[in-house]
């Protein structure tokens, strides 16, 4: 019994709803609701943009990233001037945008200006400011970008700084502070790389240092060790003196030949130089075995190993005075590396609020409006159509 009453009461419910929506979607009501909706929502927007909304001032800026590092044979030209002086601008450009648009920013601006106080202030519209000073960094970030721009026009290659304030100072205050945060970022950026680069040449040089000083011991140790100042030398002074003896050897054979035609063999001055030749062949055997052998420690293999240790001697110093080079030049390129972000118009202390625009917004809404509302209209026409 409690069932079928229940079942009865939600059927009586369901039948007056159908009766309300039948009336509700009726051609003719429909078409009346809707234009005193449209009414009524052109009027709230006359009144909200005309008497209520808050007003905003706008400060604006335009600047460029100019390098100091420029060569000197680098020609200047107001339009290279304008392109921030070559491609690579226009990406730090980018990444300069990015970094004022970004949080870390905004938790700047809002440790220097008190930004959250200022766009919560309750004496604003509620529709144009923050709820509540105490909102999520979240939200306060999607304010702040709904507030402040900054653009990149790619036909010029200027960053164009736009902030909002309910204020002038303010708004002045926030597009200033953005110019210079961006100024100091871009330089410590620039400085960072460059001190990691002088830092890395420096540690290289440390270790080429030790390179060409463990080469130059190790020279100075096998010179010790061998007792030869220069192997080479003394190689070639040995070859010197075997090219003397052969020489002398060569002219007592001259001499021998000619006293055996005239004398025997066996006489007095022919044994001499017989003895003199046999002298000069165990010393010049002598030299060269010195100088060169197939086996033992020979005078060229000690001038080879000499080398060797001589050219990575020499390899290392060069290689040392090359880190040298690059280390210095690495010190004048961190000096002068410098992006300055260039002014072209300061910020702008405004007179006048820009925002909101009053008279566009009331348009545009009265037009989207009577749009909606005829498309409305339109519905309904067809409705009427179909019952027809």
């Amino acid at each position: 019994m409690i069932d079928r009453i229940k079942q009865s009461r939600a059927a009586r419910l369901m039948s007056r709803f159908a009766e309300w929506a039948d009336g509700l979607l009726t051609p003719r009501l429909l078409r009346q609701r809707t234009f005193g909706v449209a009414f009524v929502a052109c009027l709230l927007a006359v009144v909200y943009w005309s008497f209520v909304a808050s007003d905003r001032y706008v400060s604006e800026a335009r600047v460029i990233i100019q390098r100091t590092d420029l060569a000197g044979g680098q020609s200047m030209d107001f339009g290279s001037l304008l392109a921030g002086v070559g491609n690579g601008a226009r990406a730090e450009q980018l990444l300069l945008r990015d970094h004022l648009l970004s949080v870390d920013m905004l938790n700047k601006l809002d440790a220097r200006l008190k930004l959250r106080a200022h766009y919560s202030d309750r004496s604003r519209d509620i529709l144009s400011r923050m709820w509540s000073a105490e909102t999520s960094l979240e939200r306060f970030h999607r304010h702040y970008l709904s507030r402040v721009s900054v653009e990149f026009d790619d036909y010029v290659g200027v960053l164009v700084i736009r902030a909002q304030g309910y204020d002038p100072e303010t708004a002045h205050a926030i597009s200033a502070m953005l110019v210079e945060e961006g100024e100091r970022t871009m330089n410590e950026m620039a400085h960072g790389l460059a001190h990691e680069q002088v830092s890395f040449l420096e540690r290289q040089v440390g270790q080429m240092s030790e390179r060409a000083i463990e080469a130059r011991q190790a020279v100075l140790a096998f010179q010790n060790e061998n007792g030869l100042v220069s192997p080479q030398g003394t190689a070639e002074s040995l070859a010197a003196v075997i090219n003397q003896l052969e020489a002398q050897l060569t002219e007592l054979r001259t001499r021998r030949t000619a006293l055996v035609g005239y004398l025997a063999p066996q006489a007095p001055g022919v044994i001499e130089v017989d003895m003199q030749i046999d002298a000069l062949e165990k010393q010049i055997t002598q030299e060269q075995g010195r100088l060169a052998a197939p086996k033992g420690k020979a005078l060229n293999r000690t001038v080879e190993a000499f080398q060797r240790l001589q050219l990575n001697a020499e390899f290392a110093q060069d290689v040392y005075r090359t880190a040298l080079v690059a280390l210095e030049k690495g010190r004048i390129e961190a000096t002068r590396t410098l992006k300055k972000v260039s002014v072209l118009q300061s910020p702008t202390v405004p007179e006048y609020p820009l925002e909101p625009r009053r008279f566009y917004n009331i348009v545009v809404f009265v037009l989207v409006a009577l749009l909606l509302a005829g498309v409305v209209h339109l519905i309904a026409a067809i409705i009427r159509d179909h019952k027809d």
